[in-house]
């Protein structure tokens, strides 16, 4: 069974899933994603996650599209060492950002900072 647990932290909201990402137990994954309608990124934390299988990563790939279609950046964070290699051999590691939760919160968290223009010397 996959748990999802939700915590917002300002726009972006962070799912922590516990369980396996495999066929008939992806529910509460599509709909804890879907439920995100207001925030400008959704982070799925995959550290307890087992195991993905080829329906699992089929939904992965689903919310993606869906959210950004409604202008919402899904990435990947803190993934055990065989959901990255799953990620890697379906070349999906191409597809989504996998990264350590510090790094990955640095990234969504914070807006890229505007471009600061040096001020013209004056004579």
């Amino acid at each position: 069974m996959l748990n999802v647990n939700t915590r917002n932290l300002g726009n972006v909201a962070v799912l922590s899933l516990q369980g396996r990402i495999v066929n008939g137990e992806t529910m509460p994954l599509r709909e804890a994603v879907r439920a995100q309608s207001t925030v400008s990124a959704v982070v799925l934390d995959l550290a307890r996650v087992s195991t993905v299988d080829a329906s699992g990563l089929g939904l992965l790939l689903q919310l993606r599209d869906e959210t950004a279609s409604k202008g919402i950046r899904l990435r990947v964070m803190n993934a055990s060492r065989l959901v990255k290699r799953i990620f890697e051999i379906t070349r999906l590691d191409a597809v989504f950002e996998v990264a350590s939760p510090f790094e990955k919160m640095q990234s969504v968290a914070r807006p890229t900072p505007p471009r600061v223009l040096p001020f013209a010397r004056c004579a």
